[in-house]
This record gives structure tokens, sequence and C-alpha cells, in this order.
């Protein structure tokens, strides 16, 4: 099955928020990539000498009291620390566009958000989980759960981690009252999110869209998931080169938090308040490459192409998820191929900060749209041997120009759910 936007009321990306490994905010985040600082590095936040895999693109020295709006200051004690990234990606976003509470009509803006269930801290079952286990039984006792444990449950516990709870503060922080909607497929949630809102604004429901996604994978329970379920890179001795995408040497993946959110808006509303223009976006494609065989993602580049009107030749660079595992690395780069053989360059920027999971799609799209933006696409980390698997020709080294107006972003999951966004370079 394949969905694709269509063409009508154009659409472009006005304001960016970003909290990320590499930087927070569009300047400090693009000046990063320019000069190809890494960021994955050994865990901080939580001592991991317990773990297979001891590195994470870590966020460091975020305080969200220091970030979010002192009205709204109040409400941390309900949020978890994806929730916090979620929310504050909001506010600055709104800030970079230039926006403000009643800027817009309520009824006018609405917020689509990437986001899946948050890590619980220990803190908050750990007391109600000892009235549930005796000293010699082999499984948690539920009944005593019911009786003994739940008093011990902090009365707003599932406020803080629910998925859907980045878009309800941005609703009250901003008194939104357009169409509001939460996505959760994982690495794909962000472009979800985006053809979501796209179609809203196409459609004349809104005029302005948050569109945003967030996570916190560096937490105990995420991390301890993350070693046992995923492929993982076991390069601990040097995590500022271990994810690898497209090399021959690759061994798995890392991962990493943060956010980025974007102020998506009707081109006509944005000229007419004389707002910045970041980009515009032209088109998003979602289906399933059932096996990640390859020719379903082919499939779906071809669809938005076509919903562009444009051609592979008309695009610029490739944006890939590039996780840096073996299988998914091939499985992408098989797709890209059949499409774009290799005379469009490849750039793979997760391997700068790592897979943030539901915010990983928007976050990679950034790098993409500050690229057109100043006209210049930074290089690949740590591509230094190509392999026959991944026909593709990955840019790496120094920044080169950027020659043409499109570029195209991909993401899927594990399951083999994929998605394509096209994006065009903004020129007054």
């Amino acid at each position: 099955m394949t969905d694709t936007t269509t063409h009508s009321r154009r659409a472009v990306l006005t304001g960016f928020g970003v909290i990320n490994p590499l930087g927070t905010g569009p300047d400090a985040f693009w000046q990063a990539l320019l000069a190809g600082t890494p960021g994955v590095h050994t865990i901080t936040h939580l001592n991991p000498e317990h773990l297979p895999s001891r590195m994470a693109g870590e966020v460091r020295g975020f305080s969200a009291k220091a970030l979010i709006e002192k009205s709204y200051r109040r409400t941390l004690n309900s949020m978890a620390r994806t929730v916090e990234f979620g929310v504050i990606g909001c506010q600055l976003a709104m800030q970079d566009a230039g926006l403000a509470k009643g800027t817009v009509p309520s009824h006018r803006i609405g917020v689509e958000f990437a986001s899946v269930m948050g890590a619980t801290e220990l803190d908050d079952l750990g007391p109600a989980s000892t009235h549930s286990i005796a000293p010699e039984a082999e499984a948690p006792d539920m009944d005593a759960w019911g009786r003994k444990g739940l008093s011990h449950v902090p009365p707003l516990w599932m406020l803080k981690y629910l998925p859907n709870m980045p878009a309800c503060h941005a609703t009250i922080l901003y008194d939104i009252q357009g169409p509001s909607n939460t996505q959760i497929p994982g690495d794909t949630a962000g472009a979800v999110a985006l053809a979501e809102a796209l179609r809203i604004i196409r459609r004349g429901a809104a005029d302005v869209m948050l569109v945003g996604g967030s996570e916190a994978k560096v937490h105990p329970l995420s991390l301890s998931r993350f070693n046992l379920f995923a492929s993982f890179s076991k390069r601990n001795h040097d995590p500022e080169g271990a994810i690898r995408p497209f090399d021959r040497d690759r061994d798995g993946t890392a991962p990493g938090e943060g956010t980025a959110t974007f102020t998506l808006e009707a081109l006509d509303h944005a000229l007419a308040r004389k707002a910045k223009i970041y980009a515009e976006v032209v088109t998003v494609a979602s289906g399933v490459d059932r096996g990640l065989a390859g020719p379903g993602m082919a499939r779906l580049i071809r669809n938005a192409l076509s919903a562009a009107g444009i051609t592979p030749s008309d695009v610029d660079h490739v944006n890939a998820h590039g996780l840096g595992t073996v299988r998914g690395d091939a499985f992408e780069a098989r797709a890209i191929g059949e499409v774009f053989g290799k005379s469009v360059p490849v750039f793979a920027p997760l391997s700068r900060f790592g897979n943030m999971g539901a915010a990983s799609g928007l976050s990679e799209l950034a790098c993409s749209v500050l690229a057109l933006k100043h006209g210049q696409l930074p290089g690949t980390l740590n591509h230094a041997n190509p392999d026959p698997a991944c026909p593709v020709a990955v840019h790496t080294g120094a920044p080169r120009p950027v020659t043409k107006s499109y570029a195209l972003k991909l993401s899927y999951t594990d399951l083999g759910q994929s998605s394509v966004v096209v994006i065009r370079k903004w020129v007054d």
C-alpha cells in the first residue's frame, strides 16, 4: 500500500527547534554539522559499564528548567525527559518562526508529533514493585501488587510517559485548538507526522502546524532493550567512529536522544507575514517494503519523485537513514541504487548523533533543510571503505556545494515501514 500527498496548497518550513547531541538551536547545530563534529560518545548520564554497548548520542548539560517558558515551569514534574525535549522543541520552533501565543488564531494552528511511550523512571515504579515481590518467589505477586503496590504509584505516573504528551503540552502552552495528533511508527514517525500536517494545510484545515519528534533513549530501561534486541556496534573503544553507514566494516548502530521540531506553514500565510523560509515541503510518500528487500522502497522513491514532478537528475542528494547495520544499510542502498544508481550523492547524518527513533526522521531531515538553505552539504562521517553490497555514492569529506534544488529523505523501520520526503530549496 502506498500513500502519497498531492499538489494543491503549498507549504513551507518557517521555524526550527532542535535539541541534539551536536547542539541546541539551528545555528549551533549547523556549525557542528559543517565542522564534522561527532556526537556519539561514551555514556555519562548513567554508569554503562555493565552494558555490552556503552555509547550513545547524548544531550549533555540539558536543563529543561533553564529552557522552558517560566509560566510553564511548574509542569516539569509531570514530564519525562522525552516529553521535556518535545515541549521545548515546540517552544524553540515557535520562537524561531517569530510566532507567539495568539499571533495565529487558535483554531488555525495545530500540532502533529512523533513520539513513543517514554521509559519509566525507576523511582516511579520501584517502591510499588517491592510490595509485589516475595523474598522466595519466582514471579511477582499481582494480587499483592493490587492490594499493596498501587498506592505507592505516583498519581501522575502515566501522564509523564504517554507518547501524546508533547503534543498535549504544546496545545496548552500555545492555546492550539486546531488539528492535533501523535504518530508512533518508530523511525518513520516523523515523516508520517509531516505527511499528515501537510495534508491538513493543503485541505485548508489550518494555516500553521507544529511538526516534531522527540525521544530519550539514554535511560536504563531503554538501553537494556537496545542491548537485548538491537543490532549495535561493538566499538566501545571508538564511539565517535562506531556508526559506519554503508561501510564495508560497519557492525551496528548506537542510540541517541533529542528533538527536532518545525513550523510548517501555508505559503500564502508565511508570505503575508513576511516570515523567513527554510525550505518547501513538496511531498511525502509512505508504504511498506516487506522483508527489507529494496524494491518496495524504490517504488516509494519513484512515487515521491512523480508526485513532486521531478526526475532523479533533479535531486541534489539523498539523505539516507544510514543506521550502520549490515542488513539495514544493504536494504536501503539497494533501493537508492535501483532509482539513482551512483549518480546522486548519498548523505547519512545519523552517524553523527545516533538513532533517535521517533526523533530521527526530522532530525536527519533538518540536516538537508539547512544544507539547502546554506548551499553546502556536509560530509558523511565514518564511511571509509565502500561496501559492494551497498551500490551508492556516499558523500564524505569536506562540505560540497549544493547544486540542485531538491533533496530526498528516506526513513524505515525494522518491520519495513518506509517513508520518503521531498523538499525544495527556497529562493526568494
